[in-house]
C-alpha cells in the first residue's frame, strides 16, 4: 500500500470513494500535480491519459500503476470539470482534502504540472515524469518498476 495516502480517501471518476489501500497495492504510483486553468497542464494531461490507457486498459495483465490526481484549481467544481473532461480513468485527491499542501510540501511542488513517481513507501522514483513520459514513452515504466521492485505478476 502506498504509505502517503494510508488513512485518506480517494474518489474515482464517478465521484465514487475508493480505497488506497486495495487501489493502490502493489503498484507504482503517480502522483499528479496538475490545474484546469494551466496551459502546460492542459497540453500534458491528454499524454498522460494515452500513457495510462496504454499501460493499464491495454495491457494484459494491466501494468502495476496507478495515478492520483492532485488538484491545485481554485474550487471544487473547476477540480471536477478538468478532471471529467480531460483527464485519465485514474484517482484523486478530493478538492476539499488539506492533505494536498502536506503533499505539495513533501514533494517541493512549486509549480504546475508535476508527475511524481513514488513507491508504496512513498519513497520518489523520480520527480521528473512528465518529462519522462515525453521523452521516453512507456519504455519509462520498466525503469520505474525496477526502481519500486515491483513484481508485475505479484500474486496476493
Amino acid at each position: 500500500m502506498v504509505e502517503v495516502f494510508t488513512g485518506r480517501t480517494l474518489l474515482n471518476k464517478d465521484g465514487d470513494l475508493v480505497d488506497p489501500e486495495e487501489a493502490l497495492r502493489n503498484k507504482v504510483v503517480g502522483i499528479y500535480f496538475s490545474a484546469g486553468w494551466c496551459p502546460p497542464c492542459r497540453d500534458f494531461t491528454p499524454i498522460l491519459c494515452d500513457f495510462y490507457t496504454e499501460l493499464v486498459e491495454e495491457s494484459d495483465p494491466p501494468a502495476q500503476f496507478e495515478v492520483v490526481f492532485v488538484s491545485s484549481d481554485k474550487t471544487s467544481e473547476d477540480m471536477v470539470e478538468y478532471y471529467h473532461d480531460l483527464h485519465g480513468d485514474w484517482l484523486a485527491l478530493p478538492w476539499s482534502d488539506d492533505y494536498k499542501n502536506e503533499l505539495k510540501q513533501r514533494y517541493k511542488i512549486t509549480a504546475v504540472p508535476k508527475l511524481v513517481i513514488v513507491k508504496e513507501s512513498g519513497e520518489v522514483i523520480t520527480d521528473k515524469g512528465r518529462k519522462q513520459i515525453r521523452d521516453r514513452g512507456l519504455a519509462c515504466f520498466r525503469s520505474w518498476l525496477d526502481a519500486a521492485e515491483v513484481f508485475q505478476n505479484f500474486e496476493g
